[in-house]
C-alpha cells in the first residue's frame, strides 16, 4: 500500500491532473446522462449507483441498462455488459507492466482499466510518468463518474430527455481527441486504425451493438505484422 502511496504523490502530478481534467470532465457529464436515464427508464436509484461502484464501465452500463428498461431480464443485461467488456482484456496487458508491484496495486489496477485511462497512461513518455498517468487519471477518473451518476439519478426525471443536450457525444470527442496524435504521428498505426475501423462499420449492420468494437481490434494483428516486417 505504500509503494501505491508513493507512486500516486510524486513530483509533475499538476500537469497530469490538468491534462486529466477534460477526461473528468466528460466522464462526470456521461455519468450523469447515465443517472439520470436509467432513473427515468424507471429503474431505482440503487441500481445506477451500484452498478458504476462495482461494474465501473460506462458503455457496458449503458447497454446493460439499455435492456432492462426495455424488458430484458438480469441474465440478458450481464451478457450484453460482458460482451462490450471483452476488450478490456487486451487493455489490461498493455497496462500490467506499469501498475506497480503487489497484489493490492494490481487488484485495485485493474478496476480502473477504462479505455480513456488506458490511452492517458501510455501516450506517455516513460514507465515512471506513465505509472503516474494511470493512477491518477484512474481514481479521477473514478471518483467523477460515480458522483456525476449520483447526481443524474437524483435529478431523476427533471432533466427530461438528456439526448437533447448531445451527451452522448461527450466521451467518443474525448476518446479521438486522446488518440489523434498516435495517429498522426504513426503511418502503420494509421493504416491499423483505418482497417479496423474499416471492418466495425462494415460488420454493424449484422452484429449485435458492441460487437463491431470488438471486431475493430482485428486491425492490431495488421500492427503486430508490420512490426515484425520492420525488425526482420
Amino acid at each position: 500500500m505504500r509503494s501505491l502511496q508513493r507512486t500516486i504523490a510524486s513530483p509533475g502530478d499538476a500537469s497530469l491532473v490538468r491534462d486529466s481534467s477534460l477526461v473528468w470532465l466528460a466522464s462526470g457529464i456521461v455519468g450523469v446522462s447515465f443517472g439520470a436515464v436509467s432513473v427515468a427508464g424507471g429503474l431505482p436509484v440503487w441500481v445506477p449507483v451500484l452498478m458504476s461502484l462495482v461494474v465501473y464501465a460506462g458503455s457496458a452500463q449503458f447497454s446493460a441498462v439499455g435492456v432492462l428498461i426495455a424488458g430484458g431480464g438480469p441474465a440478458a443485461a450481464a451478457a450484453t455488459g460482458l460482451l462490450l467488456n471483452t476488450r478490456t482484456a487486451a487493455f489490461s496487458l498493455a497496462v500490467a507492466e506499469i501498475l506497480g508491484p503487489g497484489r493490492t496495486a494490481r487488484f485495485l489496477g485493474a478496476h480502473l482499466v477504462t479505455d480513456e485511462t488506458v490511452a492517458f497512461a501510455l501516450a506517455q513518455p516513460d514507465p515512471v510518468r506513465r505509472r503516474r498517468a494511470f493512477w491518477i487519471s484512474g481514481l479521477g477518473l473514478f471518483a467523477v463518474w460515480n458522483i456525476g451518476v449520483l447526481a443524474g439519478a437524483m435529478a431523476g426525471r427533471a432533466l427530461g430527455d438528456t439526448a437533447r443536450y448531445g451527451l452522448d457525444a461527450a466521451f467518443p470527442a474525448v476518446l479521438v481527441a486522446l488518440v489523434l496524435p498516435s495517429v498522426r504521428a504513426d503511418a502503420v498505426v494509421r493504416r491499423c486504425a483505418v482497417a479496423g475501423g474499416a471492418l466495425a462499420l462494415a460488420v454493424t449492420p449484422a452484429v449485435p451493438a458492441g460487437v463491431p468494437v470488438l471486431v475493430a481490434l482485428a486491425g492490431l494483428f495488421l500492427y503486430r505484422r508490420r512490426s515484425l516486417e520492420a525488425g526482420s
